[in-house]
């Protein structure tokens, strides 16, 4: 018998974007719902034909968002936003997909993509055929017909008959529309019968038979809202039984016979689909390893072996509930070489986490969780089998600790100071995030989800599918075991097959250099970091916060004064009616949601431009920033205080910046203010213990001095060999003059410049007019013409190969650096220039780092103890009494710490301050 599977390929299309982040290919478009609805079509495809064999099969899609239904009723669908600008283009490239797979693609004006698929399913009905609808839409639901007619739910994998629809619904299929008019819809804005709910008109049409029947027998109800309501909005529930029934009778586009399935995937289509947009670990799903980009965005070329393995198998996984069997897992992890850990715990928070169980990954399918601290909250709660936890951790401490196996992680740096709270270290390590990042910076993201689907077509088990949410949430340690052997064992499993890839391609591509010589060694060095966090004064933040609080006070009495009246300062809305209507302030810019924009670049714009208008701009900017800072900072600093050691423990991420500076949360030390008052008073509270000093020591003009080596500027580095005021040689150069205004206008031209500003940018921060910032840059580039060569050999070259590099090999791509969007482009450009320059200066701190630990171990200061890394600066803790010799080791490590290999033409200057909180040590 012929089986029609009409796929509702609208759902998979949002599915598909809210999915993934946002992914380019490498011709700068947008890719991310293309790739994700591709990967989920190939799937369904695969499985579909393994399970029953469906005859025929047609993707159908909406053609527009106006339909019949709006001729109805002008508000049908009337909230609903437009789709995301960046899903609009992909709209023709998932209809390409479709073809690709030849499959039928099926889209008609004035209907939806519900009604197209009732078309079919009447026709193929008509004919003696099965149908599957793959949607879990409820409209669509009217159409159930058991014996004929079911649905797939791919979203929870399940096959959805009459039963699921009364169960759901408390009425049949056939009653549905009727439930659905009553109840009304305020996603399509189907108006319904206000107060009506599923429970209320299943009820009724279950007691009265049908719509028409439950309105002619409302003036007869008890007197009531309920009755009122009936009456009163009876035409609209006329009205939205129309709008929700299925149109059945129309033309069908594409005849049934024509939508015959394919025996095979077709290759040759998908294949030139798939290059077209580098999605090479879908090539490499066709049996053939492509010169492919890394997918889903563009990258370098590679030869790099994949591997050949199987599907992930949850099922597959063992639990691990004693130790001969933990002792075998482990010594074929010894007897190979090799293993991927991955620790699962109580909390994110990594220096406070209970330890609930480790995961260990020998081979694809071959892993294991090791269950250390389940059972649940309750005293009497039953608790599982499970290795003592100091037995157990004995093992694990000799499997971590030893020297000829290689420890593999996804975020190690995690893992290492979990354990390390333990007494394990973790050596020696791969870490597969810091690969990723070494091979794709700038293409996409690097945690697992987004890894396990960009390189291995795997959708990974999601956290909140095991643990559940809102207040039935459980903690990991309530989690049955067999859930959380799945979750914990596929999360190694996954990392050992991203290894195998990343490993591979390291050599290939060039990313050998950068990650053996600067990201691998500094994950231990980071996990120390972290865990030796740094002391706070909570007397002086809270101090702090009262004084913001008044501060911020007296700021919202000035600007409600000024605006005539009192408003929310916090709402975009309400601030920008207020700024351009009560106040009439000119230049105010709308977006597409009709509010008035107020972001911190227009609120600068209009402090320069309406002069004594401008009182009350400045004022919102201050109340901004005093509010962000209080509650990022003197607020939340309190509550991040880690009751065991007193101290806040920063978490840093070596991915999260695209050209390897790292960055911090909790809190966020990357964005204190630097030179200003405020920004040195929270400085202040970070303290170092009784008896010690904290020392700052900073790069100093690290960027200026490598500019001026990679451009080869040669007055710039004669300036730097002598020690010269660098901006002070700029405004001469520039102005023909030194003086306050002219220094501090060179100082902002030298760094704009390395930034790749516009025009317009340097005439916002000079107060000037763009012509004259033209001409600055103009001056600029002559005087100094190296860093105009090097500007554009930069752009040569990303626009060439698609990334930039810095003089230790990392790579930062701009899969952008083409877009036809010009604002895409030039914010590419932008950066771009600046990557080379920035993540060079990035490396060589990230150098520092690793051999600062050696390097003052050898001159008997192992206690002094690396804190914190904020920019270009590193903070220690250590005795008073070693500050004159730690300073000389750390001096010498940080200005040599690009040789051997990387031989600079300028001096590394490094500034050095000590004091008893992180504020004195400037």
């Amino acid at each position: 018998m012929p089986h029609l599977y009409l796929v509702d390929g609208s759902g998979y299309i949002f599915r598909a974007y809210h999915r993934l982040p946002p992914l380019t290919n490498k011709h700068g478009e947008p890719v991310g719902a293309v790739y994700g609805y591709t990967t989920m079509l190939w799937k369904l495809v695969d499985e579909v034909n393994a399970a029953d064999g469906p005859t025929h099969m047609a993707i159908v899609l909406d053609k527009s968002s106006k339909t019949f239904r709006n001729e109805l009723y002008d508000q049908y669908k009337a909230h609903r936003p437009p789709p995301p600008e960046d899903l609009v283009p992909q709209f023709p490239m998932i209809r390409d997909a479709t073809r690709a797979f030849s499959l039928p693609c099926i889209e008609e004006a004035g209907l939806e993509a519900d009604d197209l698929i009732a078309c079919y399913a009447r026709a193929a009905l008509a004919q003696g055929w099965q149908v599957t609808i793959v949607s879990g839409d409820k409209d669509l639901m009217q159409l159930v017909e058991d014996g004929s007619l079911d649905m797939l739910d791919t979203m929870n994998n399940r096959r959805l008959g009459e039963s699921y629809v009364e169960e759901k619904f408390g009425v049949g299929p056939k009653k549905l529309g009727d439930v659905l008019a009553l109840m009304g819809d305020s996603v399509d804005n189907v108006p319904g019968v206000p107060g009506i709910g599923p429970k209320t008109a299943a009820k009724l049409i279950v007691e009265h038979g049908d719509l028409e029947s439950v309105l002619a027998a409302a003036p007869e109800m008890k007197k009531g809202k309920l009755r009122d309501n009936l009456i009163e909005h009876a035409d609209n529930a006329r009205l939205s039984k129309r709008l929700v029934t299925l149109e059945c009778n129309a033309p069908l586009p594409t005849p049934l016979e024509e939508l015959a399935l394919h025996p095979a995937i077709p290759d040759a289509p998908l294949r030139a689909f798939l290059e077209h947009h580098g999605f090479r670990s879908l090539i490499n799903k066709l049996g053939q390893i492509a010169d492919a980009p890394v997918a889903p965005a563009a990258g370098p070329a590679t030869d790099a072996p994949i591997p050949d393995e199987p599907a992930c198998d949850l099922d597959s996984y063992v639990t691990v509930q004693d130790l001969d069997t933990l002792d075998q897992w482990i010594a074929e992890a010894v007897h190979q070489g090799f293993v991927a850990i991955d620790t699962e715990t109580s909390s994110t928070d990594a220096t406070q986490a209970n330890l609930v169980g480790v995961s260990l990954a020998l081979a694809p399918n071959r892993a294991c969780y090791v269950p250390l601290g389940h059972g649940g909250s309750d005293l009497l709660a039953d608790v599982p089998v499970q290795i003592p936890v100091e037995a157990a951790l004995a093992r694990i401490k000799a499997l971590c600790e030893d020297e000829s196996v290689l420890k593999i992680g996804q975020n190690l740096k995690f893992d290492m100071i979990v354990l390390g709270e333990r007494g394990i270290s973790i050596a020696p390590h791969d870490d597969t995030i810091v690969m990723s990042f070494d091979l794709d910076a700038g293409l996409h993201g690097h945690g697992m989800d987004e890894l396990a689907a960009t390189h291995l077509s795997h959708s990974c088990l999601a956290f909140k599918e095991v643990v559940g949410t809102g207040k039935k949430q459980l903690g990991f340690h309530e989690v049955d075991l067999k859930t959380a052997t799945r979750y914990a064992a596929e999360d190694a499993d996954v990392t050992l097959r991203l290894w195998n890839r990343f490993r591979a391609r390291l050599p290939v591509e060039g990313a050998t250099r950068v990650y053996q010589m600067v990201d691998r060694p500094l994950v231990p060095v980071i996990a120390r970091m972290e865990r030796h966090g740094i002391k706070v004064d909570r007397a002086r933040l809270a101090a702090l916060s009262e004084d913001f609080s008044g501060k911020i006070a007296g700021l919202e009495t000035e600007i409600h004064t000024l605006a005539g009246g009192p408003f929310t300062i916090g709402s975009p809305k309400q601030l920008g009616d207020v700024l351009f209507e009560r106040l009439g302030l000119k230049g105010g810019r709308k977006g597409k949601s009709g509010v008035y924009s107020t972001d911190v670049t227009e609120l600068e714009r209009l402090a320069r431009e309406q002069g004594e208008g401008s009182a009350i701009v400045h004022k919102v900017l201050e109340w901004r920033q005093l509010t962000k800072l209080k509650n990022t900072y003197t607020d939340a600093l309190q509550a991040q205080i880690n009751p065991k050691t007193g101290r806040v423990h920063t978490s840093y991420s070596l991915t999260g910046a695209q050209t390897g500076r790292l960055s911090s949360t909790e809190p966020n030390l990357q964005n204190i203010p630097i030179r200003t008052e405020i920004g040195r008073q929270i400085r202040e509270a970070f303290v170092a213990e009784a008896g010690h000093v904290l020392l700052a020591a900073d790069y100093s003009q690290i960027e200026l001095r490598l500019a001026a080596h990679m451009a080869d500027v040669p007055a710039l580095k004669a300036a730097f060999a002598n020690g010269d005021d660098i901006h002070s040689l700029t405004a001469t150069e520039l102005f023909g003059e030194v003086n306050r205004d002219t220094r501090a206008r060179a100082k902002t031209i030298n760094f704009a410049i390395l930034y790749g500003i516009s025009r317009w940018g340097l005439a916002g921060r000079l107060e000037v007019s763009a012509d004259e910032a033209q001409a600055m840059i103009d001056r600029y580039f002559e005087r100094f013409p190296g860093i105009n060569r090097y500007m554009a050999e930069t752009l040569t070259q990303v626009r060439d190969h698609g990334f930039t590099e810095t003089l230790f090999g990392r790579k930062t791509h701009f899969p952008r650096i083409k877009s036809k969007n010009q604002g895409e482009r030039q914010g590419a450009e932008r950066a771009a220039i600046n990557a080379p320059i920035q993540g060079t200066s990035a490396d060589i701190i990230k150098r520092a780092m690793v051999r600062m630990e050696p390097a003052l171990a050898a001159a008997g200061l192992s206690h002094v103890r690396m804190l914190l890394q904020v920019h270009d600066e590193l903070v220690f803790e250590l005795p008073e009494a070693d500050v004159a010799a730690a300073s000389a080791v750390i001096r010498d490590v940080m200005e040599r710490a690009a040789e051997p290999a990387v031989t600079l033409s300028v001096p590394l200057g490094v500034e050095i301050g000590t004091g008893l909180s992180w504020g004195a040590a400037h």
